[in-house]
Order: C-alpha cells, then structure tokens, then sequence
C-alpha cells in the first residue's frame, strides 16, 4: 500500500520545455533492468550531464515538484519513467498538459499529476526559475495548487475521479482490486466444480 497523498508542499524543478518524452525522463537503455526500484540515476540522465542542468542546482536538492512545458511524459509508456520520477523524490508534475498514459502511470506510484492553464504554469515556471526556494502548496483532497510568490492562490486542478480517490487513500491498483477480495471469493466458492479450479498451493 501506498502513502496517502494529501498534502504536498514544496520547491519545484522549473523545466519549460514542451513535449518532454519518456525517452528523455529516463533512457531505453534502463529498461533491460528487472528491478522496480532504483531508478534515480537514470532521470534525466543525458540532460544532467550537462551541469547547469536544473537537477543539478544543489539549492534544488529538496526540490520534490517538477513544473513543465506541455505535453509532458509524451512517448512511449514506459513505467520505468514514472518509477525514475518517484526514486528521486518528486511527488507531483504540474503542466498544462500531461500525455494521456503517462498521466495515468504517474498515481500508481504516489504521483499527482496536476494539468493547469497555461498561463497558470508560466507563472509557476517564472517564480521557480528566479527563486529556487518558492514553495508550491498542493491539497490534493481539495485539487487546487497554491503558490503565494507566483500569484496563485487554491488554483484548481484537473484529476479523474479515480486516480484522486487512490492517492487520497494510498491505494495502488492491487490495492483496489483486494478491496473486492470478499466478492472474489464468493465468486470463486460458487463456481461449478467443473470449471478450471486454482490448485490449492495459490490459494
């Protein structure tokens, strides 16, 4: 189970740069790795090598919000993108839009992922880009982002009804599926002895 998410206060990774692809989030080349975790070094990885890089500002290093360009997490839907993002600490992606899979990749691992008004995100990239230490409140419970420095006070924020529900209450998709285990198993005791049965071992 996860950490339910409802409060995330924090400062921010200004990246405004649209169509930041999965490819860019985390190399092809760390996808022949088997393990879930891990993932940190490989965030972003051609772009840190450069040492202006913003993940490389050591006034960022508590940074835990990345605020983007459009059409972020575009590509290919990889999840090891998202599990990169979450080991190394960001808990939330604003931008004024998020491609459609990977917004949805990013909740299964404790990641809010909030769309804005474009003209609420380059106020956000403005204040992050001068100030590293801004602070961006997000409520999640109520769905709005808060940053004094920007301007921008409980802003709403788009999230499926689904995805909110989890991160409010830490439920990662196995999660859900066991909240349904006593009608599973009632399901299951009722079959008719003929049909393929689950041998004892994995029940």
């Amino acid at each position: 189970m996860m950490e339910p998410v409802s409060i995330i206060k924090g400062s921010a990774y200004p990246l405004p740069r649209s169509n930041i692809d999965t490819d860019q989030i985390l190399p092809a080349k760390w996808m022949k790795r088997v393990e879930r975790t891990g993932y940190e070094n490989g965030l972003f990885e051609i772009w840190r090598q450069d040492p202006s890089f913003i993940t490389n500002d050591p006034e960022r290093s508590q940074a835990s919000i990345i605020v983007a360009g459009e059409n972020f997490g575009c590509g290919s839907s990889r999840q090891h993108a998202v599990w990169a993002l979450r080991d190394f600490g960001i808990r939330a992606i604003i931008s004024s839009s998020i491609a459609d899979i990977h917004r949805g990749n990013l909740p299964q691992e404790g990641i809010v992922p909030i769309e804005l008004a474009q003209d609420v995100v380059e106020l956000l990239l403005a204040a992050t880009g001068v100030n590293p230490r801004v602070e961006i409140e997000i409520n999640v419970t109520d769905r709005t982002v808060t940053c004094a420095e920007a301007g921008v006070f409980a802003m709403p924020f788009r999230i499926d009804n689904v995805s909110h529900f989890n991160l409010i209450h830490g439920y990662d998709p196995i999660d859900v599926t066991l909240t349904f285990e006593k009608s599973i198993e009632t399901h299951e005791s009722s079959r008719d002895p003929w049909l393929p049965q689950c041998s004892p071992e994995f029940v």
